[in-house]
């Protein structure tokens, strides 16, 4: 056998392993949820939060290590992301390759989620508080072979609401395979493994937001088009919710019962709940529009009846020499949640180079 094929088969008990290590929950039910937003504009534009392109991009390592390679050194990265009203975040990353250590990147996401009022029960206000949540991220990928490649990332959390804090620890592990010439590449991802050290309630420790997933990408030889194609939560199968305010979900008043969807529609339903599809089109290496299809996010916050572009994304994307500039649209749920994300790198080499 292989003896990069070895190391990596090493690695995969940690990652099928995951599962159960978490508890396995979404939404609500954890905590440092920020985690899990979607950071970086090409990532935006192709639906996800992650992505399974290795192309030296460094904005897809901070969601995916295993990406990170010596290309990026000294790869100096910033997202911005205008959310709805006043809530923004993003990250500051850079990279720096060691000789004998490997690949490594340090970045600091942050979310700001504004100013609040603060007021008791009986409506009577007492100024204002803020609400804000940080991130430092060590990364660190290894190329095992000309096919194989893994990563991890280290996360310390912090966590303020108010005079609420929290902090945390957690890793990321994963593992990626591409083949000659970048043609095809397989991801597969255990996010956010870790634990709540210092809870807002003392006693109430809380999970994080655990996830294992899996992505591939395949680029055409002879055609500019790249298509993406995401599994989340490979953890847990049955991600529907039903709104008790939907129309569709009350119950007759003749018969009393709720309509349910039949076995296949379940099946499928439950199964696109999982997928993210996204594609990518460059125009002479230098220009890129980006689309991507999200069918969990368009479920959960179209409004009824009018869904609209709910879970689809527009992006574009412009490089010029040491310098790449990303912006995309969003749309969570139509004419309310329309998230704006801009990105923006450089390579410190090149540029100091240049001068």
């Amino acid at each position: 056998m292989h003896e990069s094929l070895k190391k990596l088969i090493l690695y995969l008990p940690v990652l099928l392993l995951s599962p159960w290590i978490s508890s396995g929950q979404t939404g609500v039910n954890s905590t440092y949820e920020f985690l899990n937003l979607t950071t970086s504009a090409r990532i935006a534009g192709m639906g996800g939060n992650f992505l399974a392109i290795k192309d030296n991009d460094i904005t897809l390592s901070l969601t995916n290590p295993s990406l990170i390679t010596e290309e990026m050194h000294n790869d100096l990265a910033f997202s911005f992301v205008n959310y709805f009203r006043d809530l923004n975040y993003g990250y500051l990353m850079y990279s720096r390759t060691f000789k004998k250590a490997g690949s490594f990147t340090g970045t600091f996401q942050f979310v700001d989620y504004g100013k609040f009022t603060r007021a008791d029960e009986t409506g009577v206000t007492y100024g204002e508080f803020s609400a804000s949540e940080y991130a430092l991220n060590i990364g660190w990928g290894r190329k095992l072979s000309s096919h194989f490649s893994i990563g991890a990332n280290g996360k310390l959390i912090y966590s303020a609401f108010d005079t609420y804090h929290s902090f945390g620890i957690a890793v990321d592990v994963a593992g990626t395979y591409v083949t000659k010439e970048d043609l095809f590449t397989a991801s597969l991802i255990a996010r956010n493994i870790g634990i709540q050290i210092v809870p807002y309630y003392a006693g109430n420790s809380e999970p994080l937001p655990f996830e294992l997933q899996a992505g591939a990408s395949v680029r055409f030889r002879h055609i500019p088009l790249r298509f993406s194609f995401l599994y989340n939560h490979i953890e847990k199968w049955d991600l529907s919710y039903d709104d008790p305010t939907n129309p569709d979900n009350q119950k007759d008043p003749v018969t009393g019962e709720t309509q349910e969807k039949s076995g296949i529609s379940r099946f499928a339903d439950n199964m696109m709940h999982h997928i993210v599809l996204g594609g990518e089109v460059t125009i002479a290496k230098v220009f890129s529009i980006r689309l991507g299809y999200n069918y969990q996010r368009r479920q959960e916050l179209k409004i009824y009846n009018h869904a609209a572009r709910s879970g689809f994304s527009l992006g574009v994307g412009l490089r010029i020499k040491m310098f790449s500039v990303s912006y995309t649209r969003a749309t969570y749920m139509s004419g309310k949640i329309n998230p704006n994300y801009f990105t923006f790198t450089c390579n410190l080499q090149q540029f100091a180079k240049k001068k």
